[in-house]
């Protein structure tokens, strides 16, 4: 049977699907430029055939290769498993492949990979690049790209507005009586950071709330454990996080300094990837990554079916989850 289906020809399943041999080889490369009808005829005889397109060949007779790159800044992060698999879901329904790049928060190692990728690949997304605007602008130009929360004008952007959410946050804190809150900054190239640090301190300005920001070299729960001392000493009744994880490393700091939360003290994290499994629930602002993981790849398509390039700006907006970080509820 193997021997058989090595042998098969694009002219045999053009004959079986009563089409010509260039239906043949668009229903697999190209389908957008084929009726529905004609690419399910195609399809189905291929399939009862047991006819397999040669994707070295496709990729070197049409320039397509069937691949498409999605690169991270940390995958041990469990904000970016959600973004991928939705990523990848989307994908296999265009029957793309994802290739996955980890940059391990290093713009030097993430513009590595996009040029690695590049010949294997027909277009790139770039999620929370850590790359210079003019880095990303270059590589825009050789491969149609999407980015997931950078905002570059010009490129195709998806934006998950955690600014929303923030401000949210900051108004909670001052209902319960708070008047000084830390923000626990996250990676200075960080669009996101950039975006929640300038969201608490407007928020914080028109609540009438004292705001001090604390750095932590990288968003890590050991980054959290090891600046509660320096939040601590601000002052401060309350803290905003960048993500979960430092907010969770914020939590263990302060039990080992029996501190209570929330009723010596509150922690609000962001992206929600961690709040229903800590002790106490987190406080923190929602998650947006399935959804960004889909549009991006979906505005990838769009790009790669000859949709020319257009500054869309796809913005998804944020809320806060109150839990017990923050007020304690009937079920503790």
């Amino acid at each position: 049977m193997s021997g058989r289906k090595e042998k098969l020809t694009i002219k045999q399943v053009a004959e079986a699907a009563g089409v010509a041999r260039s239906s043949v080889s668009r229903a697999f490369s190209r389908p957008e430029m084929l009726s529905p009808e004609t690419v399910r005829r195609v399809l189905e005889a291929a399939e009862k055939l047991g006819y397999v397109p040669n994707q070295t060949a496709r990729a070197l007779s049409t320039g397509r290769h069937g691949n498409v790159a999605l690169i991270v800044p940390d995958i041990a992060n469990p904000f970016f498993p959600p973004l991928i698999r939705a990523a990848q879901m989307e994908a296999d329904r265009s029957d793309f492949c994802v290739f996955l790049g980890n940059s391990d928060e290093d713009p030097k190692q993430e513009d590595k990979l996009v040029g690695r990728f590049s010949g294997q690949v027909e277009g790139l997304i770039l999620a929370s690049s850590r790359l210079s605007d003019e880095r990303i602008r270059a590589h825009a130009a050789q491969r149609p790209l999407v980015l997931i929360n950078r905002d570059v004008e010009g490129i195709p952007r998806v934006l998950i507005d955690s600014g929303s959410g923030v401000r949210e946050a900051v108004a909670h804190l001052a209902g319960l009586g708070h008047r000084h809150i830390v923000y626990v900054a996250g990676p200075a190239t960080s669009w996101s950071n950039k975006q929640r640090r300038l969201a608490v301190r407007k928020a914080a300005e028109r609540s009438g709330l004292k705001v001090d920001v604390v750095a932590a070299a990288v968003a890590s729960y050991d980054a959290g454990r090891e600046v509660v001392a320096a939040i601590l000493a601000t002052g401060a009744t309350a803290a905003i996080a960048f993500d979960d994880l430092m907010a969770q490393g914020i939590l263990g700091g302060l039990s080992d300094r029996k501190i209570r939360v929330p009723d010596q003290f509150s922690i609000v994290g962001c992206d929600d990837v961690l709040g229903a499994a800590t002790y106490p629930s987190l406080t923190t602002v929602s998650n947006r990554s399935v959804e960004a993981g889909k549009a991006a790849l979906s505005l990838l398509l769009e790009l790669l079916q000859s949709q020319p390039v257009r500054d869309i700006r796809y913005v998804l907006d944020t809320h806060l989850v109150v839990r017990n970080t923050t007020i304690l509820t009937a079920s503790v």
